[in-house]
């Protein structure tokens, strides 16, 4: 019985170790996964600014668009302006200001942060005249939990709402102005949260791949430990054995008759 412990507890061992080193595999191209993901990310941003008409024409969804450098042209308008409140930071907001391009389509523009101390801000008014722009195009913005804001506020950048305070058309995506922009106009650039590419989806198949491994492997251990168990369990001295024929011609016993 010692030694048929012994044998199981080994197998057991074994198949954990190999376990835990697939299942670490498995992490390890995840990690891979992601980091290819967010370098593409950056990648795309850096490259060359290209035309938001181009782009993301208004009234048409992007295909190819968001996480790209943009320039784009217009005049701001005044009073369509709203603040965002920058989480757990009091007296910090985004400021997002429509921008009438010359083709009449409006792009929510996130101007940059602006430190607004006091109970009632105000948005700081947007350059006047002919603007000529760049920055990073990113979707709408999804919704967030946050108490009753007043009025002029928003938690988010939500084009669906935005859309039905400003003129359309809109364009499909919000600007956030890079640091040379939001600079010039007394603001600090906004922080931006680029879309993640795809990475390469080999690696995210390796590391399923490894976890499957690592459940298969350990599955294989119990079936094996119990076998182990009913074989050994089979060649214990003392263990019944049949003295019949598979038919059931052999000598039965007498006892009792």
């Amino acid at each position: 019985m010692l030694l048929t412990r012994l044998k199981q507890l080994a197998v057991l061992v074994v198949a954990l170790a190999a376990a835990a080193g697939m299942v670490r595999l498995g992490w390890w191209q995840l990690d891979v996964y992601r980091q290819q993901a967010q370098g593409y990310a950056l990648q795309r941003a850096a490259e060359p600014a290209r035309p938001l008409t181009e782009v993301a024409p208004a009234g048409t969804l992007p295909e190819d668009g968001y996480g790209r450098t943009v320039t784009f042209a217009g005049r701001f308008v005044p009073e369509d302006q709203f603040l965002l409140p920058v989480p757990d930071a009091p007296g910090r907001y985004r400021v997002l200001t429509a921008l009438k391009q010359a083709d009449g389509s409006t792009v929510p523009v996130v101007r940059g942060v602006a430190e607004l101390p006091g109970a009632d801000p105000e948005p700081p008014a947007p350059p006047a005249g002919e603007q000529q722009l760049s920055g990073i195009l990113l979707a709408s913005e999804a919704a967030v939990d946050s108490p009753p804001l007043p009025p002029g506020q928003l938690a988010s950048v939500r084009l669906p709402e935005v859309a039905q305070h400003w003129a359309p058309p809109l364009v499909n995506g919000v600007v956030t102005l890079d640091a040379a922009g939001a600079g010039a106009q007394g603001l600090q650039q906004a922080a931006v949260t680029l879309p993640e590419g795809e990475g390469e989806l080999r690696n995210g198949g390796y590391a399923v791949q490894w976890w499957v491994f690592a459940a298969f492997g350990l599955l294989m251990a119990v079936f094996i430990v119990r076998d182990i168990g009913r074989r050994d369990a089979a060649g214990e001295p003392g263990a019944p054995e049949s003295t019949g024929h598979p038919d059931g011609t052999g000598p039965r016993s007498t006892l009792g008759v």
